[in-house]
C-alpha cells in the first residue's frame, strides 16, 4: 500500500493478522456484547450501593497507567487508520472512503479494526474509577459505554460502509481524551480550554457521524455503498442522541458556568 509515493509500513503483527477469523468470530458472539453491557449495568448500579457507605479510594497511580495506555492505543490507532483513510481520499475520493470495505481487510487498518471493535468492552472500565474513586457519573457517560460497544460489535461483524470513517474519528478524539486524562491523573495542570477542546472535538465527531451516516444512505440508494437500513437507522439514533447530550454537557459545563462566574463578580 502506498502512500503519496511512499511505502506505509506494514509491522509483523499486522501481516499475521487473520481478518477472516476475526470477522467469523464477532458474526458468532457480537451478541455477548450484550452479556457485557447488562454485567456492566450491574457493576454501574451495585457498586454505587456499596461504595455508598464506604470512603473514597485514591486510585491516582493506577489511574495514570490506565489512562496513559489507552492513550498509547489511541494514538497509534489514529495514526496507523488515518494514514489508511487519508491514501483512499487522495487517491480515490471521499465516497470511497465512505463506501470502501477495504477499511475491515487492508494490509494495515484490518487489525486496528478489529482492536477498535474489541477495546469498547474493556474501555467499559473507566467507570470503575469514577464509581471506586466517588466522583459524579453523568448519563452520557455510561450511555455513551454501552451504545458505542453495542453498535461497534453489531457493524463489524457486516463490514458495513462507513466504519472507516467512524473508528478514525473515535480513535483521534480518544487519543486527545484519554491523554488529558493521564495527565490529569498525574497531577499536571491543564488548562481549562483544552477540556474545552475535547468536548467540541467530540461534538464535531458527532456531527461528521450524521453526515456519513447520510452519505452511505443516499450511495447505498445506488448500490454504491454495503449497508443495511436497520444498520443506518441505529447509527443515526445513536449519533443524533451523541450529538444532543455532547452539546447539553457542553453548555452545562462551560457556558452555563461561565455565566455564573461572570454574574458573581
Amino acid at each position: 500500500m502506498n502512500m503519496s509515493g511512499l511505502a506505509l509500513q506494514e509491522y509483523e503483527f499486522e501481516k499475521q493478522f487473520n481478518e477472516n477469523e476475526a470477522i467469523r468470530w464477532m458474526q458468532e458472539n457480537w451478541k455477548k456484547s450484550f452479556l457485557f453491557s447488562a454485567l456492566y449495568a450491574a457493576f454501574i448500579f451495585g457498586g454505587r450501593h456499596l461504595m455508598n457507605k464506604r470512603a473514597k479510594f485514591e486510585l491516582r497511580k493506577p489511574l495514570v497507567l490506565w489512562s496513559l495506555t489507552l492513550a498509547v492505543f489511541s494514538i497509534f490507532g489514529a495514526l496507523r487508520t488515518g494514514a489508511y483513510m487519508v491514501y483512499i481520499l487522495m487517491t480515490k475520493g471521499l465516497k470511497q472512503s465512505v463506501c470502501d470495505q477495504g477499511f475491515y481487510i487492508g494490509p494495515v487498518s484490518k487489525f486496528w479494526a478489529y482492536a477498535f471493535v474489541l477495546s469498547k468492552a474493556p474501555e467499559l472500565g473507566d467507570t470503575m474509577f469514577i464509581i471506586l474513586r466517588k466522583q459524579k457519573l453523568i448519563f452520557l457517560h455510561w450511555y455513551h459505554h454501552i451504545t458505542v460497544l453495542l453498535y461497534s460489535w453489531y457493524s463489524y461483524k457486516d463490514m458495513v460502509a462507513g466504519g472507516g470513517w467512524f473508528m478514525t474519528m473515535n480513535y483521534g478524539v480518544h487519543a486527545v481524551m484519554y491523554s488529558y486524562y493521564a495527565l490529569r491523573a498525574a497531577g499536571f495542570r491543564v488548562s481549562r480550554k483544552f477540556a474545552m477542546f475535547i468536548t467540541l472535538s467530540q461534538i464535531t465527531q458527532m456531527l461528521m457521524g450524521c453526515v456519513i451516516n447520510y452519505l452511505v444512505f443516499y450511495w447505498m440508494q445506488q448500490d454504491q455503498c454495503y449497508s443495511h437500513f436497520q444498520n443506518i437507522f441505529w447509527s443515526s439514533l445513536m449519533y443524533l442522541s451523541y450529538l444532543v447530550l455532547f452539546c447539553h454537557f457542553f453548555f452545562e459545563a462551560y457556558i452555563g458556568k461561565m455565566r455564573k462566574t461572570a454574574k458573581a463578580e
